[in-house]
């Protein structure tokens, strides 16, 4: 691993889940947590490997580096676990898919996102591609998949770039929430240009 930062996915649905095995897959240990009991997933999570931690809400977003993996309209409700996230990295992994732009003001969902994790750092990241890609192993014909990420912090892009290395797939950098997340967005009924664009890196 390329840094000492711990993590944690919240939301353990399907995007949820593959970011966990990705996770698992290279042995770097994550907690996992939803608004409800660890109880009722921890199975779920011991059977995706032993790197897999279910625990609390409240316990999961002492983490560095925070996955908000749950339906777009809960991102609120998870941004009231703390009332300051400064030092902290969130990877916005939600789509907005169906969400009046006007429900926004007009925003990227991304910078919408952004305002409610008062000082925290927000990166737009593995949300292009749909769970059942997102969970294979990024390695793919002698190459790796590519993942988009878009920042208004430069460092907290290049950590997630890093952990993106070390999770085994190839980080792309959009440049700002505000330019680069508006083509990994999901408004309204319309996606961004490289949402579900499965591109893989081959070396040259």
């Amino acid at each position: 691993m390329t840094n000492s930062a711990n993590y944690a996915i919240i939301g353990f649905g399907k995007i949820g889940q593959a970011l966990a095995k990705a996770f698992a897959r290279k042995g770097i240990k994550v907690a996992v947590a939803t608004t409800r009991d660890p109880e009722s997933f921890t199975s779920d999570a011991a059977a995706i490997g032993p790197e897999i931690i279910a625990t609390t809400l409240a316990d999961a977003v002492k983490a560095d580096v925070i996955f908000l993996a749950v339906r777009f309209a809960a991102h609120r409700d998870v941004a009231k676990a703390l009332p300051n996230w400064e030092g902290k990295i969130i990877v916005d992994v939600t789509n907005a898919y169906g969400v009046p732009p006007e429900q926004m003001n007009g925003l990227p969902s991304a910078k919408f996102v952004a305002q409610a994790f008062t000082g925290g750092k927000l990166v737009k990241g593995f949300n292009h591609l749909g769970a059942a890609i997102l969970e294979q192993n990024p390695s793919v014909h002698g190459g790796r998949r590519v993942v988009y990420l878009a920042s208004d912090d430069e460092a907290a892009a290049a950590e997630i770039g890093a952990l993106a290395e070390d999770l085994g797939f190839v980080p792309v950098k959009l440049g700002g929430l505000a330019e680069g997340g508006l083509l990994v967005q999901a408004h309204g009924n319309t996606w961004g240009q490289l949402i579900f664009q499965d591109l893989v890196k081959f070396k040259s």
